[in-house]
């Protein structure tokens, strides 16, 4: 396998900006075989752990907030921060089974990881859980991963360079209003679009796609064009969304808050207000009915 990692005199706070956005671009790029690479290596530590329909194998203990955790989420986890900063050791890491570091709101690169997103699914026997991984530049992501181990699906993206999933290219819904939409999220947040759309004047006879308990596959869902719109109550936390929100913004969407702003990334705090993901051509609309909802 070639070296792919970046040169130690490249690296540094200061180093993308001199180098300028071209060559960044292209140096972040050269990273996705190994990214690729690592990425089915930790899913390979995960899946032995999956029992599909039945309670997995693996042991399992609460977080603080009683959220579960698996050995395999902290397998993953651990598997690829040494590989992932082995390949670029200037980048700063924050994933959700590892204690943050402040050093990270310095840094011009970030790996953003959740090893295992959709860790109740995985532990009950649901397929849809997946591994999640980002690389931030300057706040934003230019590299962004989502594996579905189950299914076998592979999505990727690189900043200018498009979306694939298992190689071919990805683009969001050709879907231009409310009416008839395939739509996903929390009941609460469904209903409160269904009002305003009513109240819009629109009739909402949504197409009710099941809820993708992983949110970063429910996102690069949105960005393959199953899903039209992805609902996301508040407290999502940015390893649950930078990867997919690339997926989706080199596919013809994104992510943003409920007045259509971006999602912005690597803040003190990490977690995020609610949110939606849709193709640019249904944002103005989709705002518009949750304002009035």
């Amino acid at each position: 396998m070639p070296d792919t990692s970046v040169p130690p005199a490249t690296g540094g706070p200061d180093a993308a900006h001199a180098r300028g956005p071209v060559e960044v671009r292209d140096e972040v790029h050269a990273l996705v075989p190994a990214l690729r690479d690592a990425i089915r290596e930790a899913a390979g530590l995960a899946l032995p752990f999956f029992r599909a329909g039945e309670q997995t194998g693996a042991r399992i203990w609460s977080k603080a907030g009683g959220s579960p955790v698996t050995e395999a989420d902290v397998a993953v986890d651990t598997f690829l921060k040494i590989r992932l900063s082995a390949l670029l050791p200037a980048a700063a890491w924050l994933s959700e089974e590892t204690a943050d570091d402040a050093l990270r709101l310095k840094a011009d690169l970030v790996w953003i990881v959740d090893p295992i997103d959709g860790t109740r699914a995985f532990l009950t026997g649901h397929p849809d859980w997946s591994i999640s991984v980002a690389l931030l530049a300057g706040g934003q992501p230019v590299l962004g991963f989502v594996h579905a181990p189950v299914s076998g699906h592979f999505y990727e993206a690189a900043a200018g360079f498009g979306a694939t999933r298992d190689g071919a290219p990805l683009r969001a819904s050709a879907q231009a209003a409310l009416a008839g939409a395939r739509v996903t999220g929390p009941k609460p947040m469904m209903e409160r679009l269904a009002r305003g759309a009513t109240q819009g004047g629109v009739k909402p006879d949504f197409v009710v796609v099941e809820r993708v308990p992983s949110l970063a596959l429910r996102v690069a869902r949105v960005a393959d064009g199953s899903i039209d719109v992805g609902l996301v109550s508040s407290d999502a936390r940015d390893w649950d969304l930078a990867g997919a929100d690339l997926l989706l913004r080199e596919a013809g969407g994104s992510v943003s808050d409920l007045s259509g702003r971006p999602t912005p990334y690597n803040r003190p705090d990490p977690v995020h207000g609610a949110l939606i993901a849709l193709p640019d051509g249904l944002r103005a609309e989709t705002v518009e009915a949750l304002a009035r909802g």
